[in-house]
Formats: C-alpha cells, sequence, structure tokens
C-alpha cells in the first residue's frame, strides 16, 4: 500500500481499511503503529540508517498518515508510467514508430497480473484493477499504432490472444478484423464479427456498437467508405503530469472507440 502510493501521503484510515476493512479490532490502531516500527527497522537494517535516520527520510510519519519515500524509477511501476506517458505523447505527435517502441517497453516491465503475489484488501484490490485496466489500454494504442504502420500480419497472433482473453472487448475485436481484412483474410474477419455478437447478445442482450456493425459492412462490400477499414485511436492529449500515467489513461469506452482523450483518424 505504501509503495504503491509513494512518495504520497497514505490516511491511516486507508491502511486500517486494506488491513481489516471495515471490521477493525479494537486494538487496530496499535497494530498498525507495530507493523510501521517494524517496517523501519528493517529499513534500517537494509539500509544502514539509524530508525530515526529511517523515520526522516524513508518512513516518515506525516499530519493523519504515512509517506514512503522511493527514489525516481526504483519501482517497475514507475518505469511503467514513465515509457507510458512518453509513448503516448509520440503517438499523439504523430510518430507512431518511437512510440510503439516506448509503450512496448512500457508492457515489457510486467512479469505478471497487477499485485499478483500480495494478498489485498479492497483498496489495493481497486488499484490492481487500474492498473490492469492501464495496461489494457496500452495495448490497444500500441496495436492501432502498428496497423497504422501496416503490420497487419504481425499483430494477428496477439490480437487472437487478447479477443480470447477479452470477448467482450470491442475495440480489440475491431482492431483483429481490420487486421485480418487487411492480410487479406476477409472469411474470417466476419467470423470474428459473428463471435462477438454472438456473446455480446448471449451475455449482455447488446448488439455491436454502430462502429463495428459499419466495419462489419465495409468488409462485406455495403458499405463504401474505405476509410472505415483502416480507422484507429490516437491519443490527442494527455492529462496534468502530475498524476501518474496509470491513473490518467482514459480507456475508450466500449461503446465508442472516441472519447475526449482519443483523436479518431486514418
Amino acid at each position: 500500500m505504501l509503495l504503491i502510493h509513494s512518495d504520497q501521503v497514505v490516511p491511516v484510515s486507508s491502511l486500517v481499511t486494506d488491513l481489516w476493512d471495515e471490521l477493525p479490532p479494537a486494538s487496530g490502531l496499535t497494530t498498525l503503529q507495530t507493523y510501521v516500527l517494524n517496517l523501519r527497522k528493517y529499513f534500517a537494517g537494509v539500509t544502514g540508517l539509524s530508525p530515526t535516520e529511517v523515520t526522516k527520510q524513508i518512513l516518515m510519519t506525516r499530519p493523519g498518515g504515512y509517506l514512503l519515500h522511493v527514489e525516481p524509477n526504483a519501482l517497475d511501476m514507475h518505469r511503467y508510467d514513465a515509457l507510458v506517458d512518453s509513448g503516448l505523447a509520440a503517438l499523439a505527435g504523430g510518430n507512431d514508430e518511437e512510440g510503439i517502441a516506448d509503450l512496448d517497453a512500457a508492457l515489457r516491465t510486467w512479469r505478471g497480473p497487477a499485485l499478483v503475489d500480495i494478498a489485498t484488501g479492497r483498496v489495493l484490490a481497486s488499484k490492481a484493477l487500474q492498473l490492469s485496466e492501464s495496461r489494457l489500454v496500452t495495448i490497444e494504442y500500441m496495436l492501432d499504432g502498428e496497423l497504422r504502420l501496416g503490420r497487419y500480419r504481425e499483430v494477428l497472433s496477439r490480437l487472437a490472444a487478447l479477443c480470447a482473453e477479452y470477448p467482450l472487448n470491442e475495440r480489440l475485436h475491431a482492431q483483429y478484423m481490420r487486421a485480418l481484412h487487411l492480410s487479406g483474410r476477409r472469411a474470417q474477419a466476419l467470423q470474428v464479427f459473428h463471435r462477438l455478437r454472438v456473446a455480446l447478445v448471449d451475455e449482455l442482450g447488446l448488439d455491436p456498437e454502430r462502429g463495428l456493425q459499419e466495419l462489419y459492412s465495409a468488409i462485406l462490400g455495403v458499405d463504401d467508405d474505405a476509410r472505415i477499414l483502416t480507422l484507429t485511436a490516437r491519443p490527442a492529449m494527455l492529462a496534468g503530469r502530475g498524476a501518474p500515467a496509470a491513473l490518467r489513461i482514459a480507456h475508450s469506452p466500449v461503446r465508442n472507440v472516441s472519447t475526449a482523450h482519443a483523436d479518431v483518424r486514418p
């Protein structure tokens, strides 16, 4: 909890909630203080600092909570954030090669699901979900960049796996349909649409969103707007630079590829 929110004050109430949810023991606050004391002793042992120095420089008490100081880029999450920032900025500026390289490097910092080896409470579980969503959006933007560069065949295996992992994600299925069609595999592209439609109707009672239906018509040759076949999302802007990238990336809603944070271009 303190590492995930490094260099930020984590309220005591959040730590208590994550440890014991809504039912902390009567000794909860005392127990939390003991945990913090033990952490400070650990840091003193591995850094050679005195407990007083640790309290002043590493794990600090602040009004209402605690702050854990971590050096820049000491965590994979920090490197991921920085690479996503630079990758999205490159994509927004029209430099797909550089953007793809940075986003790919960001994704390589992941070695499994977020916080998979940590017992999470409610607060940390929501953070893990947030990180996972950030990873998915990063993948989607990177794939859009690769499609713009004409790497249709190169992305097919990844998109096949992603569509199996996220069977209701319309953006990924649209990317897969485009890649298949532009690789000369029109029939398979149409099959992808039909599988998605069945899944959406069976599980949510919804038809595919209009953009996907237009893409299906374009692949069939019913819609003569060729632009639909190469439509991709490019991040138009980044939110304020003060928050981590994992918190800033706005995921395009399933029902609409274009959002306030996505500039849709061929």
